[in-house]
């Protein structure tokens, strides 16, 4: 039996916020769109296909010039952006006062209605603001000081689900005002009912299939799938689904929101949909509880048949076609005292890839640095991802027929 799927003593890091594009380009770009620290060649790819234009790469997202069809059509189509955020103003500052004044001159009741409700996140970077949570209350407050004095009303604030996220960041010298148009990050598809522990965000599974070389039609198998999050990707991109066809954004709630060219949109998407079929892609995992979870998340995005999933230990499994590809995150464990049970497990692991998947490639995540040493497999490629705040790696293994791990031979006596 394989160790329980925790994460165990990870590389964090200072990852960039989720908002912090490079303050010399902001000027010359409409937008931002986030995105995990890694994949960002792979969003820009998105971008330009959604009919944005490209400005340029930033770690974490990708500033890009976009009408309101590409802003919609980037909401809907993107894989991998978290969120997309459109810029509505930019200032220098040398002192906290000049903030309010800042977000009170921007023309915020030309944007939205006083009776949406709104919520203002703030990022800075090396910025010398003495509390963030003071800053956000400010602008809060201009926000509603602007509404008062052109309609004596006031929004009211939510902040778990507002209408109108507002994002602010902060550089030594200036801020960047945003609307957020996409309202929950576009990882959350719309209609996943149930995560795992050890679930990674869909955004960085369709990344790692993408990353992988993967293409429809070739066989893919996750054999420790957990609540399905790698399959449903590959499902999506395999049929040629929007990712964002099951949910609502926020720029639905803007005053120029365009209902006829989102409708259009939206119907543009379908008729590029493939037909439902039977897929050849394959997850298994040990436990019945989580699998059930993957049952689940697949029936309520209309793949319950389209995908064979199977209760079985790792080290059970064989392949379910010849030839195909792996693409898995495996556990590196966070618990102290699961270090030792994974460092005899993963060359049980490295073992089980040689003796039954001769002919297929083999593309793992792993956030520990040493464990993945310990298959007994050399990796082809080794590509720096980070899942959240966690520096991985994201490795290929290009399986050969040979023999097992061979036991150490006999010290003979001279």
């Amino acid at each position: 039996m394989k160790p329980q799927p925790h994460k165990s003593q990870p590389r964090r890091t200072n990852t960039p916020h989720p908002v912090r594009p490079e303050r010399e380009a902001l000027p010359s770009a409409s937008h931002f769109a986030t995105c995990p620290r890694g994949l960002e060649a792979l969003l820009e790819t998105e971008l330009a296909a959604a009919g944005a234009q490209v400005v340029r790469q930033v770690p974490a997202g990708v500033l890009f010039m976009a009408d309101a069809a590409a802003e919609m059509r980037v909401n809907l189509t993107s894989r991998i952006a978290t969120r997309i955020l459109r810029k509505v103003g930019f200032t220098r500052y040398r002192k906290e006062e000049h903030i309010y004044r800042a977000a009170l001159d921007l023309p915020w009741p030309d944007w939205f209605d006083v009776k949406k409700t709104i919520a203002v996140k703030v990022g800075a970077q090396n910025a010398p603001l003495k509390s963030l949570n003071f800053i956000t209350l400010k602008i809060k407050d201009a926000i509603c000081d602007r509404f008062r004095e052109e309609k004596r009303e006031r929004p009211s604030v939510d902040t778990e689900a507002p209408d109108v996220p507002v994002y602010a960041f902060f550089t030594p010298d200036a801020v960047t005002f945003y609307l957020d148009t996409s309202g929950e990050p576009l990882f959350k598809r719309g209609f996943k009912r149930e995560a795992s522990a050890a679930s990674i965000k869909e955004n960085l599974a369709a990344g790692l299939l993408m990353l992988s070389g993967w293409e429809p039609g070739t066989p893919l198998l996750d054999p420790m799938c957990g609540a399905g999050t790698i399959l449903l990707e590959a499902a999506d991109m395999a049929l040629n689904r929007a990712p964002g066809r099951a949910r609502h954004f926020a720029f639905e709630h803007y005053r120029d929101f365009d209902a006829a060219l989102w409708k259009r949109i939206k119907s543009e998407a379908r008729a590029q949909e493939k037909p439902l079929a039977q897929l050849p892609i394959f997850g298994a995992d040990q436990d019945r509880w989580v699998l059930d979870k993957a049952r689940n998340n697949l029936d309520a995005a209309g793949y319950a048949d389209a995908i064979e999933l199977k209760v079985s230990d790792v080290l059970d499994l064989k392949p379910p076609t010849p030839v195909g590809v792996i693409v898995t995150n495996p556990p590196y464990g966070e618990r102290l005292g699961e270090a030792e049970d994974l460092a005899e497990w993963y060359p049980l692991l490295g073992d089980w890839l040689k003796k039954n998947f001769s002919g297929w490639e083999a593309w793992i995540i792993s956030g520990d640095p040493l464990l993945p040493k310990l298959l007994g497999l050399k990796a082809s490629r080794r590509i720096p991802l980070f899942n959240g705040p966690i520096e991985t790696r994201f490795l290929q293994y290009k399986i050969v027929a040979g023999t097992m791990r061979p036991d150490k031979p006999p010290v003979v006596a001279s």
